[in-house]
């Protein structure tokens, strides 16, 4: 094999994440579709029509988050990906050929149930393929390639709104998600299942094969891959007689509530960042400051291009960074942009002055809000999740999470439109509060995960106390990573004596 086990893993990962581009690309292109002339022309719908077709895709990707946990776990990490991808080709074709309302509801709730099940299961999966080394860089892949999602949607929806009037103004971008699915779904058996997922089910040579195949060229004699596999038997042993396995355990075990609790502390936390509410009503927040909607798709379009510099940072950087500190520093730029766009909308009102340096600002901020997104807290809420959960409960657990941040997601779509109108700028209070509140929140209960194996997480979040700052690092580390060096050194040495 001419790539080193690292870039093997990598480039498996940035395959699974074709997944998260389905994610990004509707949320990209669900804005020009609703504001197109033709869909409005075609469907006549009300406001609260239109806010179903919205949020029928954020409530079946909650169902399908849930739905995920314990398919992941039967089915096994493969084939809920396989199945996440037909159910959204089930969705994606109802859509792209919806003569009615009804049609297109439906449609929207089966894309998003199987979303759902693929936002949940893919950084799941490329945690447990990934060396500790680059599991970060691997996991963050899943907000990149959302974000190449939302880039392709955001040109696509500007040239077909700018240049189509028929109703191929709408169906051509809801029909293009499908493409993606089709490739991952057919191709992801190409590619190994998660060592850690067959070991825990009773079929340890295969586990073994796939994690020699991620790691060392398929040498199943490779001392380190002797090592690691002999950790992960151990571990997965202890957590069948000691932590939680149902999910009923996950929140009467301590250990496993403590980790549940920062997944969806940090799920939820992203979408009070105020992110969700700039993408599904990007017009009508530019709007408040004089910008049409032709102009607004461009300018997303553009903020689309920043969020995937942003995005890319992480990739580059959030196995040397770590996840602890980028996460608080994040929330605190994140609320200070946020501040600076509210003061902006306050001194200068849309309509009662022509100031376009105020305009201009106010656009600068969003894009400056999105790129300390794009690089901090949307990454690493998927990397933290899949990296913290044991064998055992990290499909239950990270299903739990993801379905509390698609239940946000819903709630800001729903809010936000009704929040703008009635109290204007001043909603955005909300998520400057919030921010600040995020930022002090996880400085308080966050230990640092980096380059940690998958079977120290268990240690680390039952020794570590639950307010992190000021505490002694070395009382609650057990140094597997060291321990795994030690091992397959002492292979090594048993093997040259042999």
């Amino acid at each position: 094999m001419l790539l080193t086990p690292k870039w093997y893993q990598f480039l498996v990962g940035v395959f699974a994440s074709m997944g998260s581009i389905l994610y990004g690309y509707d949320l990209g292109v669900i804005a020009e579709v609703v504001a197109s002339q033709s869909y409005l022309s075609q469907f006549n719908p009300s406001s609260a029509q239109t806010g179903i077709v919205v949020s029928f895709f954020t409530g079946g990707a909650f169902c399908g988050a849930g739905l995920a946990g314990p398919a992941g776990d039967r089915l096994g990490r493969r084939w809920t990906i396989t199945l996440g991808c037909i159910i959204y080709l089930l969705g994606g074709g109802l859509q792209t050929g919806a003569q009615t309302l009804h049609y297109l509801w439906a449609g929207r709730w089966l894309a998003g149930l199987g979303v759902g099940f693929l936002v949940m299961i893919i950084p799941l999966y490329q945690a447990e393929i990934a060396h500790p080394a680059i599991r970060g860089r691997i996991t963050a892949l899943q907000q990149f390639m959302l974000g190449i999602g939302a880039f392709i949607a955001g040109w696509v929806s500007y040239g077909t709104y700018i240049h189509l009037t028929s109703s191929a103004q709408w169906r051509i971008p809801l029909g293009l998600q499908m493409v993606p699915a089709v490739v991952l779904g057919t191709l992801i058996f190409l590619f190994p299942e998660s060592p850690r997922w067959l070991i825990d089910h009773g079929r340890p040579d295969e586990g073994l094969r796939n994690l020699a195949h991620l790691h060392a060229h398929g040498d199943e004699l490779d001392p380190w891959i002797r090592a690691e596999f002999d950790q992960i038997q151990e571990s997965i042993t202890f957590e069948h007689e000691h932590e939680a396995k149902s999910y009923m355990e996950l929140f009467t075990n301590q250990s496993s509530f403590r980790r549940l609790f920062i997944a969806c502390a940090l799920q939820a936390s992203v979408q009070m960042t105020g992110i969700s509410a700039i993408q599904y009503y990007s017009v009508q927040i530019y709007g408040q400051i004089g910008i049409d909607a032709t102009g607004t798709l461009k300018y997303q379009a553009i903020n689309n291009i920043i969020a995937l510099i942003g995005e890319a940072c992480c990739v580059l950087f959030v196995d040397r960074l770590g996840r602890r500190r980028p996460l608080i520093i994040g929330n605190l730029v994140n609320m200070v942009f946020f501040l600076i766009a509210c003061i902006l909308i306050a001194k200068f009102p849309p309509g009662s002055t022509h100031n376009h340096g105020a305009s201009w600002g106010f656009i600068i901020m969003t894009w400056l809000y999105n790129f300390s997104f794009s690089c901090t807290c949307g990454p690493l809420s998927w990397v933290i999740p899949a990296e913290i959960f044991d064998t055992r409960t990290r499909a239950k657990g990270i299903s739990i999470a993801t379905m509390v941040s698609f239940a946000f997601n819903t709630l800001i779509g729903q809010v936000t439109s009704t929040a703008m109108t009635n109290v204007g700028y001043r909603y955005y209070y909300l998520f400057i509060i919030c921010n600040f509140t995020n930022a002090v929140f996880f400085y308080l209960v966050l230990p640092e995960t980096k380059e940690l194996p998958l079977e120290e997480m268990n240690y680390l979040f039952t020794n570590a106390p639950w307010i992190v700052p000021g505490t002694d690092k070395a009382k609650y580390r057990a140094n597997y990573a060291d321990d795994l060096e030690r091992r397959a050194l002492e292979l090594r040495e048993k093997h040259k004596d042999g």
